[in-house]
């Protein structure tokens, strides 16, 4: 598929044990279903082929054979697709019986993968059976007419992506397989499994999974046994899941009584990036055993034809789970208010002044620093609000201001900027009725000059309110409301200052603030800088200047957290933004994205400290640093080229 995603599978199907030619007809219509759906390599669980709990029947040489036969079968009935599967049979070499793992793909037998790890305690018997992989010393096999590459350590190399196979148990061990074949170069493990269901190891299992997606920084699809299986001691509930980088993309239903197929893209361009990235991962490589992979090399399915992308793109990347959402908040609020406590404590001051507009940022500014005065036990009274209207605050949020700052209890002030910036302009000779950018950064920095000065008279500290969406669009007026003492808001994009406030309207405030927040949140955003319209509203909004918050974070988060190009984005927020923004309006507000990306680093190479609360940051003390004078060049270029 296009910009490096890859199509995965984890199949299920339904068994019948000890019957070869009934499983592999079950598998081969799985393989022709999910290469129907554009499906690049699936995977089947463990000893799929003959199922599972054959127990001392797998001793028998007449099902050892049959599994081979029906492997055979399958090779030949699938030879007519590019797709590539993996399935599970037992294998006699020499005097060994293995438990592997075969890849195979249009009429050829890519390799042999032997289980490298036999459980053997509790309900599991499996070294009665079988061999483990450190048993053997050959490295090939005669398997179904062909001589096929055998080894636990071997690597499936095609032109998108680097694959490796373990099988169930191998994943539970202290340094699973997948560990060393992920340094040696895998993007993406496959894991065929018969992992039993009890209560309470679903979630355990999950866990598993995750972590070890996540420690190798790769693509891991599971697929474990189903329906069909034996019974008698245990029951198999059928697990197929996908995850990438420790995220779930898919997974299916537990408990079926009929087969499945899940289906995911695992996108190995953003796996390669975090690589590249992690030098831990690098530095780890140096550390891995010096045992040399062996590799595969193999073509994947044709992707001349374009399928739908089917994971899931959040069209708000930044904004938790609602399965995870009251945790996340809570965890921000509190990364918020510890920087803040740390640095009221390690200068002394216990007195905070902050400019409260009625707007959503100064909102969730004062939230936090009343939060974090009742952590220090201070009285909420030593927070110093101001509120300066100037020649476009309208009413609305100069009464949404006063009013927050009344049910807050904390101490309010109101200085007025419009006397002030008369003059000023008067002095520079500016024509007042000539609302240029002159007009607008002379009051906010009018208004920064009044904080900063308050401050002083207070020996406090100003308390900044810019959000993390504003300092990538360079949304904000240098050394007016770019500077303060300390930027609560700083790692906060504007998509999530609007939940963290919601958040706290319904689960943390009374009634009446509850309303006034909730009143907040409706306002449209603007910096007031430009009179209201002749009823007495906002004319100046944000979003009708600058683009939708929700593109622009998006944005963001792609060509940062991801490090995606221009093109890939644009594709996936085509998917994301659906039936809501049309190709066209993507593309005008990516060009501004990067436009003022680029433009405006001079203002983040000198930002106030502020603490990093998500996976982006802008501080040029953190997570990003670049040049003021970067070209956006390459980057504008491929905007105009979609």
């Amino acid at each position: 598929m296009k910009y490096g995603f890859v199509k995965v599978a984890a199949a299920v199907p339904s068994v019948r044990i000890a019957d070869c030619k009934y499983n592999a007809g079950q598998i081969e219509s799985l393989i022709a279903v999910a290469a129907g759906k554009g499906v690049q390599i699936i995977v089947f669980p463990e000893l799929c082929l003959t199922a599972y709990t054959c127990g001392d029947l797998f001793a028998q040489q007449l099902l050892q054979g049959k599994a081979e036969m029906a492997l055979l079968q399958l090779v030949n009935d699938t030879r007519h697709l590019d797709i590539i599967s993996i399935v599970g049979l037992p294998l006699a070499v020499n005097s060994a019986l293995l438990n592997v793992a075969v890849v195979f793909q249009k009429g050829k037998i890519l390799g042999a993968v032997p289980k490298t790890y036999l459980p053997n305690y509790k309900e599991f018997y499996e070294m009665r059976w079988f061999a483990p992989a450190t048993a053997i010393r050959e490295n090939s096999v005669r398997l179904c007419g062909q001589q096929v590459p055998l080894g636990r350590n071997l690597l499936f190399n095609t032109p998108d992506t680097c694959f490796g196979v373990e099988i169930c148990e191998d994943l539970w061990a202290p340094i699973p397989p997948s560990s060393i074949l992920s340094l040696k170069g895998a993007e993406i493990i496959f894991n065929l499994s018969a992992d039993n269901e009890s209560a309470g190891k679903h979630a355990y299992l999950r866990s598993l999974i995750r972590q070890q997606s996540a420690r190798t920084l790769s693509g891991y699809v599971f697929a474990s046994c189903g329906f069909g299986e034996s019974t008698t001691d245990v029951v198999f509930g059928g697990n197929g899941l996908i995850y990438e980088n420790g995220e779930l993309l898919a997974a299916s239903e537990r408990f079926m009584m009929k087969e499945q197929l899940v289906a995911s893209e695992i996108d190995v361009e953003y796996l390669r990036g975090e690589r590249l990235l992690n030098t831990t991962f690098t530095a780890n490589q140096a550390d891995c055993p010096d045992k040399e992979a062996a590799c595969v090399s193999t073509e994947l399915v044709d992707t001349s034809k374009e399928h739908e992308l089917t994971r899931a793109i959040p069209p708000l990347p930044f904004i938790p789970a609602k399965a995870s959402m009251d945790e996340r908040c809570e965890e921000i609020i509190h990364i918020q208010c510890t920087g803040l406590a740390q640095r009221l404590a390690h200068t002394g001051c216990t007195t905070a002044v902050i400019g409260i507009s009625g707007g959503l940022d100064s909102t969730l500014a004062l939230l936090v620093c009343a939060k974090t005065f009742d952590r220090l036990r201070l009285d909420r009274r030593k927070i110093l609000g101001i509120t300066m209207p100037g020649f476009g605050t309208t009413n609305r949020t100069y009464q949404n201001a006063v009013r927050l700052m009344q049910l807050l209890g904390i101490t309010s002030r109101e200085i007025s900027i419009k006397e002030a910036c008369m003059q000023h302009f008067k002095d520079i000779r500016h024509d007042i009725n000539v609302r240029d950018t002159t007009y607008e950064n002379a009051q906010a920095r009018e208004r920064t000059q009044i904080l900063m000065d308050v401050a002083n008279q207070e020996n406090a500290l100003v308390i900044g309110t810019g959000d993390l969406s504003e300092l990538a669009l360079g949304w904000a007026t240098y050394n007016g409301d770019h500077m303060s003492n300390y930027g609560v808001n700083a790692g906060v994009p504007k998509t999530l200052v609007k939940y963290l406030v919601e958040w706290v309207a319904r689960n943390s405030a009374d009634d009446d603030t509850r309303r006034t927040l909730l009143d907040i949140l409706s306002t449209p955003i603007s910096p007031e800088l430009t009179p209201a319209d002749e009823n007495g509203d906002i004319h100046q909004k944000t979003e009708d200047l600058v683009g939708p918050y929700e593109l622009h974070d998006f944005f963001l988060y792609h060509f940062l957290r991801s490090r995606f190009r221009p093109s890939k984005i644009f594709y996936l927020a085509r998917k994301a933004f659906d039936g809501k923004y049309d190709d066209d309006t993507i593309k005008k507000w990516m060009k501004t994205f990067f436009r003022r990306f680029f433009s405006q680093q001079f203002k983040r190479s000198c930002l106030p400290d502020g603490p990093k609360v998500g996976s982006i940051s802008l501080s040029p003390r953190g997570d990003w640093r670049m040049p003021s004078d970067a070209s956006p060049a390459l980057w504008l270029k491929e905007c105009e080229d979609l």
